[in-house]
């Protein structure tokens, strides 16, 4: 027979600091999803010793250079629009991160700046519009704007795309 698992003791402010420190060296983050997840860690595991706020520890750590918040979402925001995805899907990702105020406004303009390169992009990969084999007709012209919508993408700009015949010169919408 096994013996009993011995119960994880609660945490102390140390091992929520050395929770906190092994956190950002893994992942990149921001200080949202850190406060968020040292107020994870503290309901599982309990706390021991007086009140501790885990969003003044992740101020901490971006006080400390640890944590970057506008490097963070210029990054995300990059990597969205390689994918193709619309400036509604980085605005909301970056919000889900807990972006926002100073470091969003300061990514939105970018984001704006590149918006029918990512639609193109999307379309691309997609095979949309002038990426086509085809010409395709209006059913399947609205499901291709709904998944360009869905990526985030303004309708206007969806349909556009969606309506430029196959091999089509791009060059007019950039």
């Amino acid at each position: 027979m096994r013996s009993p698992r011995r119960p994880i003791p609660p945490l102390d402010r140390a091992s929520l600091d050395r929770l906190a420190l092994r956190y950002v060296e893994r992942f990149a983050t921001t200080r949202g999803k850190l406060a968020a997840y040292l107020a994870r860690k503290i309901r599982e595991r309990g706390w021991e010793g007086d009140a501790v706020d885990p969003a003044a520890i992740a101020e901490r750590f971006a006080e400390l250079g640890y944590v970057n918040d506008r490097l963070y979402a210029e990054s995300k925001a990059a990597a969205m629009a390689r994918r193709g995805l619309g400036a509604r899907r980085v605005g909301e990702a970056l919000r889900h991160a807990g972006i926002v105020g100073d470091d969003a406004e300061a990514v939105a303009p970018q984001v704006e700046e590149r918006a029918t390169e990512t639609a193109l992009a999307f379309a691309r990969r997609r095979r949309i519009g002038p990426y086509a084999a085809e010409a395709a007709d209006r059913d399947v012209m609205a499901k291709q704007v709904a998944a360009m919508v869905r990526a985030g993408h303004s309708p206007a700009l969806a349909w556009r795309i969606a309506r430029m015949e196959p091999d089509s010169e791009v060059e007019d919408l950039i």
